[in-house]
């Protein structure tokens, strides 16, 4: 296989390896770890302190230009996967006795250990894909993260009821030090950067040449403004979701398969479809086609919370093992939204890659992920706050309201993706 010219084939087999790993660590400290710490007696407040460990994803981009300066993109992600496996294998140790400050530092550094890898993983997929190529590669990535997440998050909890917390603990480690060897043996993880040389400038150069290089794209107030957007009807309504299965009176056994499992599945088939899509329309057509799916998906919701709807018996689906199991609206909701926001992610996630520059892709991607998760966690709060003070199917029709105002936008991005398009990513 040539270093300077992969196939399509061997650049998604890349893309789904290194993003596996990237959903491993993450399905670990938001699945995993809480369960393990409650039934390890810790109190609800310090458990709390995980999710401020994991501001590491949120705050990436502060080291991100170390990633752009300085070596091969597997010289970053080697070692992070390293000091990832030493943590796992740290906390498997610590497993055997009470929960202590030991515990959590290694937690912190497995969260910023994940961080430093997603920063050279990121960058590595702008680097290698084409434009015409990211909507395929966004499909197979977000499948392969959302694998990568349940592996570590519901697989790991299943593995610890038969075998205990400590081999469990031992087998993430094991799973990620296979990856760290795949990447660090299999010479498609380390094909050359492009815009590297001898004249390469360094230090505060390149953030100001990589700052610069953002504020020349056109309309980039539009592009901050729909980065910021996109997401925003999913994001209302995302933190509502489980309380709402609850409120309606449906056990944690039913919202776990029908959301969680077959959800996960759902949105693995919509990130896989809605990515060869986008490779086959363009990412311009696919952003607002998508988007209107995504949009029109939260209404799924307001009917499933409209009176009387909530145990209402659609049909029933025979099992192969005998008996039936009703279809209930909220059955149908959480398969549709999963679905299409895995179609809509797909499509976005093509539309932040090609708007970056190759010689500052760890930069400019980091900026971009940071803009969409700031965005996805302030609709998330005010979330809770509409729910409250609406009541649920008020509050999904609004969900459906916040979706439009990213449309808007689309008359100054739209040209600029079929710009970027036109020619791929820069350099």
């Amino acid at each position: 296989m040539s270093r300077t010219t992969p196939t399509l084939r061997l650049k998604l087999l890349v893309i789904g390896v290194l993003y596996f790993a990237e959903g491993l660590p993450y399905g670990f400290v938001v699945t995993a770890l809480s369960f393990y710490l409650r039934g390890q007696g810790v109190p609800l407040e310090q458990i709390g302190l995980v999710s401020l460990l994991g501001l590491a994803w949120s705050f990436k981009f502060l080291w991100s230009p170390l990633v752009d300066r300085y070596g091969l993109r597997a010289a970053w992600l080697v070692p992070a996967q390293g000091v990832m496996v030493l943590c796992f294998l740290g906390l498997a140790h610590l497993s055997r006795g009470p929960v202590g400050p030991l515990f959590f530092i290694l937690v912190g550094l497995l969260c910023l250990a994940s961080a430093t890898q997603d920063l050279a993983a990121d960058a590595y997929a702008v680097d290698i894909l084409k434009a015409e190529e990211l909507g395929l590669a966004n499909g197979v990535r977000n499948g392969a993260y959302r694998v990568g997440a349940l592996a570590a998050g519901s697989g790991l909890l299943i593995l610890s009821d038969h075998v205990g917390w400590q081999p469990a603990f031992v087998g993430a480690g094991v799973m990620m030090g296979v990856l760290a060897l795949t990447v660090l043996l299999a010479p498609p993880f380390r094909l050359p950067r492009a815009g590297r040389g001898a004249n390469r400038p360094g230090g505060l150069t390149l953030v100001r040449q990589a700052i610069q290089g953002l504020q020349g794209l056109p309309f980039f107030w539009a592009i901050i403004l729909f980065t910021l957007t996109f997401k925003a009807g999913d994001a209302l309504m995302a933190t509502m979701v489980s309380p709402f299965w609850r409120d309606q009176g449906f056990t944690g056994t039913e919202f776990g398969v029908v959301s969680g499992v077959l959800g996960s599945l759902a949105t693995i088939l919509g990130g896989l479809v809605g990515g060869a899509l986008t490779s086959r329309l363009g990412i311009a057509t696919a952003l607002w086609s998508m988007g209107l799916l995504q949009a029109f998906s939260n209404l799924g919701y307001l009917a499933a919370a409209l009176p009387g709807m909530g145990r209402r018996v659609l049909c029933t689906l025979p099992l192969p093992v005998g008996g039936e199991v009703p279809i209930y609206p909220i059955y149908l909701a959480s398969q549709g939204e999963s679905l299409t926001g895995g179609m809509g992610s797909a499509a976005f996630l093509a539309f932040l890659m090609c708007l970056c520059d190759k010689r500052f892709s760890a930069m400019h991607y980091a900026f971009f992920a940071m803009l969409f998760s700031f965005g996805a966690r302030l609709f998330g709060y005010l979330g809770g706050l509409l729910a409250a003070a609406l009541g649920y199917p008020v509050f999904f029709f609004v969900s459906f309201l916040a979706a439009w105002p990213a449309f808007a936008l689309l008359p100054w991005i739209l040209p600029v993706v079929r710009e970027r398009e036109g020619r791929g990513p820069h350099g």
